[in-house]
C-alpha cells in the first residue's frame, strides 16, 4: 500500500456529519432510496447554457472510469479502476490524499471498473475487484482493516484451450473476460452494516474475434459461480450474513412458459425436464451476480437488489429449470439475509437479462390508492413497479426502446433479438424526481443476433451446444434517454442519442437533466421537454452518473469522463466538475 498525504482537511467526528445534508452527496444514489436526485437549483434552466468547467482532475489511470464521487463538508471522495482512493478538495480539485490498494491479481471478470465508496461517520468503504472489502480512515486516507471477502483461487476462468473444437472464431480470437468473482459495485451502508454483492458469477466467455466482441455461452456444467450478497460490521468488518442468489435443487422453480408479466419464454419445457436428473447439480455454479447498489427502506430496514443472469450465460442446455434466484428484483431483511420476496423478471434467461440497474423507491398512485413503490429499469426494455411490501407488479412502461423478438429462442441460423444482451437499461442508475413523480432512464439500442450451435466430433465433451451473439450494424444502434410517468408508465418525452447510452443520470431541482455520450459528449437536457440546452465535448467517454453539490452557496456538477472498453468508447481519466461563472 502506498499512501499520498497531503494539505489533510479537519475531520468532523459528528455522527449528524452523514445524516444527507442538502449540500453533500453521501450515499451511492444521494438516500437509501437510490433517487439520484439533487435538492439544488441555481443551476437552472435559463442560465445552464452559461455552465463552465471549474476544475479537472486527471486520475493517471486512463481505463473504464465509472465512479460515482462522495462529497461531504469540503472533499470529495472518488475511487479509480484497480483501486484507488483519492480525496480532493471539491471547489478546486487539490489533491488531499490517494491511497493504493495492492492487488492480488489485476485480472477479473469484467474490467478493473470500481463505482465508488460507502462512508459512516470517518470510515470510508471500498470492495476490490480482487475480493476484499476494506475500510479507510476518511481523514488521510490510511487503512483501518481488509478482509478478504472472497477466495478467488475459487474462479474458473475460461480459456480457449480444448474449447469450441471445430468453431472458427478468426484467428486473432482471445479471451478478454470470463467467469470469475469481483466486485465492482458501491457499498450501501445501513444500519451498522456495510453491503457488497458479488459480479462475475454467470460473466460468460468474453472473446475479442475478427468480427468484434463475442459472449459465447458454453453448456459444459463446470464454468459458473453462485453470486452473493454479504453484509459486514462497520467496525470491525466482521461478516454478519451472507445470501447466495442460486440454493439447492428448487432452482427448478416452476417450470414457467410466461415470464410473470405474462411474455411467451418460447422454451421446449419438455426437453427441459428430461435432462433434469442429469444436471441437477448445475445450482452449485448457478451464477446470479450483484451488480450494483441496493436501496434500502429505512421502516423496514429491507434491501432491494437485483441478480444477474444464469450460468452458462445464454446457453441453458446443462440448467433445465427457472433458475430460481437469477434475473430477478429480490427483497432481503438486512438484519438476517432473509428473503422477503423475489420476482423473476426472466425464468429460465437465455438472453443476458442481467437485473443490474439500482433499484429505486418511491410512492406512488395505483388504481386510486398511494402506494410505497420499488422500480427497476429492465435490460429488457421496461421500467418494471412493484409494491414494494408484496412484490406484486403494478405495472410496467412502454418500452424505451425498440422492442423485437423479445425472448425468442437462439438457433443454428440466428435470430436478431432486441433488446439484447447489452440491454435495454445495463447498470446505469436512473434518476427520480419525486415532485414529478417522473424516472429518467437510459437505454440501449444495440440489436444482437443469437446463434445456438451443434458441437461435434468429440463426444469427450460434457457439454452439446453453444450460444453466442454477433452486435448488428453500427448505424442500427443508438441510445435513449426517457422521462418515464410513474403512475400510468407512459413515456412523457424521448431524447434520442447517437450513441447506447452507458453511464447513468442526474434529475435537478432546477429542472434540468444531465448525462453523457460514449463519444464524449456531457449534456442537459429541459425536464419537462427533453431539449437539449447545453453541451461540453472532450475526449473521453463520459459513461458514469454525474452528481451535484454545493460549497458556500455555489452549486457544482461532477462526473467522471473515462469511457467503456467494452462498449468501444474511448477510455479516460478525468473528473470533471462544472459550475456557473462567478
Amino acid at each position: 500500500m502506498r499512501l499520498r498525504a497531503h494539505t489533510l482537511t479537519p475531520l468532523l467526528l459528528v455522527s449528524s456529519l452523514l445524516s444527507a445534508a442538502p449540500e453533500d452527496w453521501s450515499t451511492y444514489g444521494n438516500g437509501l432510496e437510490n433517487h439520484r436526485f439533487s435538492p439544488h437549483s441555481q443551476i437552472d434552466k435559463s442560465n445552464v447554457q452559461n455552465l463552465e468547467l471549474a476544475w479537472q482532475f486527471n486520475t493517471g489511470i486512463k481505463a473504464t472510469f465509472q465512479t460515482s464521487p462522495l462529497k461531504i463538508d469540503n472533499t470529495l471522495y472518488l475511487t479509480t479502476p484497480f483501486n484507488h482512493v483519492i480525496a480532493l478538495e471539491a471547489d478546486t480539485g487539490k489533491q488531499l490524499w490517494r491511497y493504493e490498494q495492492p492487488l492480488e491479481s489485476r485480472k477479473s471478470c469484467c474490467g478493473p471498473s470500481n463505482r465508488g465508496l460507502a462512508v459512516k461517520d470517518n470510515r470510508l468503504f471500498m470492495a476490490t475487484i480482487d475480493g476484499h472489502l476494506i475500510a479507510l480512515d476518511r481523514n488521510d486516507g490510511h487503512l483501518l482493516w481488509d478482509k478478504k471477502v472472497e477466495d478467488l483461487s475459487l474462479s474458473v476462468q475460461e480459456s480457449l484451450d480444448g474449447l469450441l473444437e471445430g468453431v472458427s472464431l478468426g484467428e486473432n480470437a482471445k479471451v478478454i473476460g470470463g467467469t470469475s468473482h469481483s466486485f465492482n459495485m458501491a457499498p450501501q451502508v445501513f444500519n451498522n452494516l456495510i453491503i457488497v454483492g458479488s459480479t462475475g458469477a454467470g460473466y460468460g466467455l468474453h472473446l475479442d474475434t475478427d468480427d468484434g466482441l463475442r459472449v459465447v455461452g458454453l453448456g459444459d456444467g463446470r464454468t459458473g459461480l453462485r453470486g452473493f450478497v454479504a453484509a459486514f460490521d462497520a467496525e470491525t468488518g466482521e461478516e454478519q450474513w451472507r445470501w447466495y442468489s442460486v440454493t439447492g435443487e428448487n432452482w427448478v422453480g416452476e417450470w414457467r412458459e410466461l415470464t410473470p408479466s405474462g411474455d411467451s419464454l418460447n422454451r421446449n419445457i419438455s426437453k427441459e425436464k428430461s435432462v433434469a436428473e442429469r444436471f441437477k447439480n448445475s445450482w452449485k455454479l448457478g451464477g446470479g451476480s450483484i451488480w450494483t447498489t441496493p436501496a434500502v427502506d429505512k421502516e423496514t430496514g429491507w434491501l432491494f437488489l437485483g441478480t444477474g443472469n444464469p450460468a452458462p450465460n445464454m446457453d441453458s442446455s446443462t440448467r433445465p429449470g427457472d433458475n430460481l434466484h437469477t434475473s430477478s428484483l429480490i427483497a432481503l431483511d438486512s438484519k438476517t439475509g432473509e428473503i422477503k420476496w423475489v420476482y423473476q423478471q426472466v425464468p429460465h434467461d437465455r438472453w443476458g437479462y442481467d437485473v443490474s440497474s439500482p433499484p429505486v423507491l418511491f410512492e406512488t398512485t395505483h388504481n386510486g390508492k398511494k402506494v410505497k413503490a420499488v422500480g427497476q429499469s429492465g435490460k429488457t426494455g421496461w421500467f418494471y413497479v412493484h409494491n414494494r411490501e408484496t412484490g406484486k407488479l403494478l405495472f410496467k412502461s412502454e418500452p424505451f426502446v425498440p422492442q423485437k423478438n423479445l425472448f425468442a429462442d437462439p438457433n443454428e441460423q440466428g435470430v436478431t433479438i432486441s433488446p439484447g444482451i447489452a440491454g435495454g437499461t445495463s447498470w446505469s442508475p436512473v434518476s427520480l424526481n419525486p415532485e414529478k413523480n417522473s424516472v429518467y432512464v437510459t437505454g440501449i439500442h444495440r440489436p444482437a443476433t443469437y446463434y445456438r450451435k451443434q458441437l461435434k466430433g468429440n463426444s469427450s465433451l460434457p457439454w452439446q451446444t453453444y450460444t453466442y451473439f454477433e452486435f448488428e450494424n453500427d448505424d442500427e444502434q443508438f441510445g435513449t434517454l426517457s422521462s418515464i410517468d410513474l403512475q400510468s408508465g407512459e413515456i412523457n418525452w424521448q431524447h434520442k442519442s447517437r450513441l447506447p447510452m452507458v453511464g447513468g443520470v442526474l434529475a435537478t431541482a432546477g429542472g434540468v437533466i444531465f448525462s453523457g455520450e460514449g463519444d464524449g459528449e456531457f449534456f442537459a437536457l429541459d425536464e419537462d421537454t427533453g431539449e437539449k440546452l447545453w453541451s461540453f465535448k472532450q475526449e473521453y467517454g463520459v459513461n458514469a452518473p454525474p452528481i451535484s453539490y454545493t460549497i458556500n452557496g455555489k452549486q457544482y456538477i461532477a462526473v467522471a469522463a473515462g469511457g467503456n472498453k467494452i462498449a468501444g468508447y474511448p477510455p479516460g481519466d478525468s473528473l470533471l466538475v462544472f459550475s456557473l461563472p462567478d
